[in-house]
């Protein structure tokens, strides 16, 4: 039942920690308890269906997130006006998760989840929905509308007439102006937003379990891309505290189940088990938290930057990594269906994802190298190459 959002140092790096914890209140595993036709006795064929469905889906954003976070990490060396790098703007630039920050988020991830406990006890329940509704209607449309821009750049003819804009807000004037927004954008990104939109005021309207799954796979899909671990030690902490985490929630205390029945926003994958009696009108649903996706995916994304690295054109570590969260994510439903309980899916899912591709680096004496390898954060190499170029002059 983890969940994920980017850490706390700056803005982005805040939102992305406390939608990493909205996840984990989520029941990751789950299914049975948050239905609202309890009653309802799936046959066989239906939850396996939903099952397989949710797994599938949890696949994909792991998969061309993980491709595209390669991509993200060497938009520095692409033109800035390359549109298939989709990084012209700051905000679309990878956040770095470095060890401190992946030590502190499982503390900042049970705050957020017990605070939101606290206030679904004390506040009304709809109201407290109603603004997460708005909420997410706002992100799920941006990072809608960011998953879909490279497909979109594909699709148009180069006939399209593509005008260029650019959003900007400054403060002040003379040497102490500064921007406060500055983004650039054309007509096709336009048109994402635009079908993004249409898929928001859809779910803000009906909440359909389509439209949940839409947003749900997209902020699943940037989380993997966008989401940085600088080197495999960080992810081992990142991935250690949360298995921690989520075992005592779950376990432990009534709080995430107790969130996961009151919290509705697209922070987890459903699939209904009565598709094949109602159709698209289903209600009984099987459910995967986003946090239960991404925490794996941004490791999974990391040993494929570091497949790269070495430059052996094999996906050896990706390929093991994914594997094992396929082996993961399959023992979870299945313990979860035998017991009839709502499972903490990272501890299964973190032993997997991290057991596997230690194991194959045992076996290729790639361990040292694997732990070696490290991700300069963009601010970080960008005041080297200063400092670099300050040398030049000096000399």
């Amino acid at each position: 039942m983890s969940e994920v959002e980017q850490a706390p140092a700056s803005a982005p790096e805040a939102a992305a920690a406390v939608i990493l914890d909205a996840l984990n209140a989520t029941d990751s595993n789950g299914t049975e308890a948050l239905n609202a036709t309890a009653k309802f006795v799936a046959t066989p064929e239906g939850t396996a269906l939903a099952y397989g469905s949710l797994v599938f889906m949890a696949l994909l954003p792991i998969f061309f997130g993980a491709l595209r976070s390669v991509t993200c990490s060497k938009s520095k060396e692409l033109g800035e006006n390359d549109y298939d790098s989709g990084f012209r703007n700051s905000s679309d630039m990878p956040e770095t998760i470095t060890g401190r920050d992946a030590a502190r988020f499982p503390i900042i991830a049970s705050c957020t989840l017990f605070g939101l406990y606290l206030f679904f006890k004390v506040f009304s329940q709809e109201y407290i929905n109603l603004l997460l509704s708005v909420y997410f209607f706002g992100l799920g449309v941006l990072a809608l509308s960011h998953t879909m821009s490279p497909l979109m750049s594909r699709i148009f003819p180069e006939s399209f007439p593509n005008k260029q804009y650019q959003l900007l807000f400054t403060q002040g004037s003379g040497e102490s102006k500064e921007e406060i927004v500055n983004y650039e954008f054309d007509t096709k990104n336009l048109v994402c937003l635009v079908i993004s939109s249409v898929v928001g005021v859809w779910y803000l309207l009906k909440k359909h379990w389509i439209a949940n799954n839409l947003f749900g796979l997209a902020f699943a899909l940037n989380g993997v891309e966008l989401l940085h671990l600088n080197n495999v030690s960080t992810g081992c902490i990142l991935l250690g505290g949360l298995f921690v985490y989520d075992v005592f929630w779950v376990f432990g205390t009534n709080v995430m189940v107790t969130v996961a029945k009151s919290f509705e926003a697209p922070i987890k994958l459903v699939f209904p088990q009565d598709l094949l009696e109602k159709g698209l009108g289903a209600s009984n649903f099987a459910m995967l938290g986003l946090g239960d996706i991404v925490i794996p995916g941004i490791f999974i994304a990391l040993l494929l930057r570091f497949d790269v690295s070495l430059k052996k054109n094999s996906r050896t570590y990706f390929y093991s990594s994914f594997l094992a969260y396929i082996f993961g994510l399959g023992l979870t439903i299945f313990v979860m269906h035998t017991f009839k309980h709502a499972q903490p899916a990272l501890l299964y899912l973190v032993p997997a994802c991290v057991g596997f591709p230690v194991i194959v680096a045992l076996i290729k004496g790639e361990l040292t190298e694997m732990f070696r390898y490290e991700e300069t954060p963009p601010e970080d190499e960008a005041a080297k190459e200063e400092s670099s170029e300050s040398e030049k002059k000096d000399q």
